[in-house]
């Protein structure tokens, strides 16, 4: 019997177990699931458009595959099953040598040293979580950048991927407002999370209920969606300046739900890094964007009008006796004596702060890095950060908008607006799927770069071997 026969036959005895051992509602989705699994496994660049888009709408639904593990990172891990696969069968191209992708090769740096503070944890830290799997799942997300090399092979590809995470954005967006309009409540969307089978539901109940004034969201924090926003506003509005039709409404659209979105979940964070970023946008005379600080400034101040609590919400949103605020000065209060404690760093099997100590977590990127990784770690984030600002920055002058370099700029802006943000919060060091999509945006910018701008590639020095002369060799 040939192959498709059996392949036939395999499928058939599955479906019908399937439908025996499940429930009607399971078993079609079950179907789904195994429907796309051979579609990613037969195409690998669908997967990562199908990561893109599950990470943007519904970032942390699960799935229990033997491990509980989130949708996208279940995709995220197919994906790179393709990849291996196509490569093993020589059909994907071959990508630059790591000497060619500084950035790249740094990250790498970065993966490889993690391994010390990863045993660090595992000796000092006691506690009944896997930190095997919390690792691997990190080291999954820092890999995005490599599935970026391997499968975005040329601009068309980087556009479609775009617009998959602009899709799935503007359904969490469209989501998250419509809910939030309509119940007035942040607990209002837990009924929906509960059917993306969030974990730790009763959990996350409470944390939506304790912030009801702000606008929940698939992101389960607030804080989390302002941070993806500062991401992201930035790569919609210039991908939505520089195209036509369909895809220009799917930008700007992205743009204006994302700002108001930024404006309900009142993450002052991602206010600032956005502001700051379109500042110096605009000094680098970026068009539109000073016509855009004044637009989001006239929308914001009919919003706050428009809806009472956002005005008592923002009253006390950058004064020092915000609770928040209170907090994060008590956090660099004892960061000292965190840092004393594990000077290598607690690892990866929990997150900070240690259970069973006095001590508090640290709303900071770069000092997140220290608390799990020790100051070596940070380091090499500070390495892989300066590659990639050596690789992707603009040139001096003004910055001159259009559809070629749309996705380097946006790209660019993005990533610097999460930068700047983790001066306020820590997700974007080791949160698992808000990482994947950060070191996706960077692996697209480093492509865009290096298209836009080959003169920066490091040199590969060609060495030519001349023939030896040989005297006295006649007769």
């Amino acid at each position: 019997m040939n192959l498709p026969g059996l392949f036939a036959i395999f499928f058939g005895l599955l479906f019908g177990a399937v439908a025996l051992l499940l429930s009607p509602a399971k078993a079609f989705l079950a179907m789904i699931g195994l429907a796309g699994a051979v579609t990613v496994l037969r195409f690998p660049f669908w997967g990562l458009l199908l990561f893109a888009l599950v990470a943007t709408f519904m970032p942390y639904s699960t799935v229990n595959l033997g491990i509980r593990s989130t949708v996208s990172e279940a995709i995220l891990a197919l994906t790179w099953g393709a990849v291996l696969w196509h490569n093993f069968l020589a059909r994907l191209p071959d990508t630059p040598s790591l000497t060619r992708r500084p950035t790249d090769q740094m990250l790498l740096w970065l993966m490889l040293f993690s391994v010390f503070p990863f045993i660090v944890g595992q000796v000092t830290i006691h506690a009944d979580t896997s930190g095997v799997a919390n690792w691997l799942r990190w080291l999954l997300s820092l890999s995005s950048v490599f599935l970026c090399a391997k499968l975005l092979v040329d601009h068309k590809h980087r556009e479609s991927l775009v617009i998959a995470l602009l899709l799935g954005s503007l359904a969490m967006l469209v989501l998250s407002i419509a809910v939030f309009v309509r119940t007035r409540s942040g607990a209002g969307i837990a009924p929906i999370l509960a059917l993306f089978n969030y974990g730790n539901f009763d959990m996350l109940k409470f944390g939506l209920e304790a912030m009801s004034s702000r606008m929940g969201s698939p992101w389960m924090h607030p804080n989390a969606i302002g941070g993806i926003m500062a991401l992201l506003l930035p790569l919609a509005f210039c991908f939505g300046m520089t195209e036509q039709g369909w895809k220009r409404a799917l930008g700007l659209g992205v743009a204006c739900l994302g700002a108001a979105a930024l404006l309900l979940a009142s993450s002052r964070g991602a206010m600032v890094s956005l502001a700051l970023v379109l500042l110096w946008m605009a000094t680098r005379r970026v068009p539109y964007t000073g016509r855009l600080l004044m637009i989001g400034a006239a929308l914001t101040v009919a919003l706050v009008i428009a809806y009472p609590p956002l005005q008592e919400r923002l009253a006390t949103i950058f004064s020092s006796s915000n609770a928040s605020t209170e907090v994060r000065f008590d956090e660099y209060r004892m960061f000292p004596q965190a840092v004393v404690s594990y000077p290598f760093g607690i690892g990866f099997k929990v997150d900070p702060p240690v259970p069973g100590t006095d001590l508090l977590g640290i709303s900071n990127l770069w000092l997140n890095f220290i608390y799990k990784t020790g100051i070596v770690g940070m380091l090499f984030f500070v390495a892989v950060t300066v590659r990639w600002w050596r690789e992707a920055r603009p040139d001096s002058g003004p910055i001159r908008l259009t559809k070629d370099n749309a996705l380097w700029l946006g790209t660019t802006a993005g990533i610097l607006s999460a930068l700047v943000s983790g001066l306020f919060d820590h997700y974007f060091s080791f949160a698992v799927v808000m990482v994947a999509l950060f070191w996706l945006m960077v692996g697209i910018n480093v492509l865009e770069a290096r298209r836009l701008f080959p003169a920066r590639l490091p040199q590969v020095k060609n060495l030519s071997v001349s023939k030896p002369v040989l005297d006295g060799a006649q007769p």
